[in-house]
């Protein structure tokens, strides 16, 4: 079964993590993604060069947003790649950026130029504030969108101050929109026959996944503050608790989830206390139903009550760590941890986060090597072993 994006090819130029990571959903589907790099390669490649891995190019953050993906090298400041970059362009479905508004431009592969090459091309720009707007060409980077999009003010604890997530949540909000918008620009391009420019402005994308505050805000002038662990819904046992050796988050929504959790923890004297008799008194009296929940589940381990609430319908999740969630037992029965086969051996990443019946996300290359398949691809291109030969004399390659 074919994936849904075969036959679909897309020339790469993106850096860092939110192209890369857009690219790379595209690649996991079975697109062809050709990234362009520089002759030095992206830094993302090499990390500190800390490790084995870092040093041959294939840093693991690199790899995370990457695998799969073809390799070739051009020295865009010189002619002969541009001659070559429009050359794969009249070929290609999709273009991915993510330099500065105006950047491609300079080179003479803008949307403009590319477009009227070949008028079918998706054309997608990645960049901190859109193609327009007084904020165009200002650099953004993920902790300046995480700061100026609202994000930091309603995370962690109002005594520690606005508080960053903890990965690159611009960036990986900004890839995941970019590629649906790529999806969708090439599923309307089988009704019009037209391309198109995809421009996705990474404080656009992050407010997309603030819908429900900035709404919330904008209808009835709510604002919202930082909640420390506590739920949107702000209601006491959607929280995180102490246990005798960690700690779990509940997720404790609904009056029937409620009695049976207070049973459970062998409080059932709490559901006949004023304090706590509907939402409205427990959300006043938080401090006071958070320290009774908190000192049952004291007395047990986080895998005891795991069990407990588990077999009583009870929502609820243990705090692990990265390194014990990916030997859940679930992953087994998922394809979202994936083994690829490298000349230094195997690796895991991570593939798409979802199934598909017939034709799923998968990793079906190896990380590339810096350039390894520019010979190939300019050979598809139509480029011949004297001209690659000269191409690779010139140091344009």
């Amino acid at each position: 079964m074919s994936k849904p994006f075969a036959g679909i090819k897309v020339l790469d130029f993106t850096r860092v993590l939110a192209g890369p990571y857009s690219s790379y959903q595209l690649a996991l589907l079975g697109a062809d993604v050709i990234k362009v790099e520089s002759l030095e390669g992206d830094d993302m490649r090499f990390g500190s060069r800390a490790n084995d891995w870092e040093k041959r190019g294939l840093a693991a953050p690199w790899v995370a947003v990457n695998a799969g993906k073809r390799s070739i090298t051009l020295d865009l400041k010189k002619p002969k790649a541009i001659e070559i970059i429009k050359r794969l362009a009249a070929t290609s479905d999709v273009v991915v950026e993510n330099f500065r508004p105006g950047v491609m431009d300079k080179l003479g592969i803008g949307y403009e130029t590319l477009k009227a090459i070949n008028p079918k091309l998706i054309y997608c720009a990645v960049s901190g504030f859109g193609q327009v707007g007084p904020d165009a060409k200002t650099a953004a980077f993920d902790g300046v969108i995480q700061a100026m999009s609202g994000l930091m003010s309603i995370t962690g604890f109002e005594n520690n101050g606005p508080t960053r997530v903890g990965f690159a949540g611009a960036d990986v909000m900004s890839g995941a929109t970019a590629a649906l918008g790529i999806a969708s620009a090439l599923f309307q391009r089988t009704h019009t026959g037209k391309g198109q420019l995809v421009d996705v402005a990474m404080i656009d994308a992050v407010m997309g996944y603030l819908a429900q505050q900035f709404t919330e805000h904008l209808m009835t002038g709510r604002v919202h503050g930082q909640a420390a662990n506590l739920s949107v819904t702000r209601k006491p046992t959607g929280n995180l608790f102490k246990t005798k050796d960690g700690w779990i988050v509940l997720a404790v929504m609904t009056d029937p989830q409620f009695q049976r959790l207070m049973k459970v923890l062998g409080r059932e004297e709490a559901l006949a206390d004023p304090r706590f008799v509907d939402w409205p008194t427990r959300i006043q009296n938080n401090t006071a139903l958070h320290e009774i929940v908190e000192a049952a589940m004291k007395t047990e381990t986080s895998a005891t009550w795991g069990e407990r609430f588990a077999k009583n319908d009870i929502p609820a999740g243990r705090v692990l760590s990265i390194p014990e969630t990916a030997q859940l037992d679930l992953f087994k029965h998922r394809t979202v941890l994936q083994t690829v086969e490298t000349e230094h051996g195997p690796i895991k990443v991570v593939g798409s986060g979802f199934r598909l019946e017939h034709g799923g996300g998968s990793v079906e290359r190896p990380p590339a090597k810096l350039g390894q398949h520019t010979d190939e691809v300019l050979k598809e291109a139509g480029y011949s072993p004297a001209e690659i030969e000269s191409i690779r004399a010139d140091k344009v390659a």
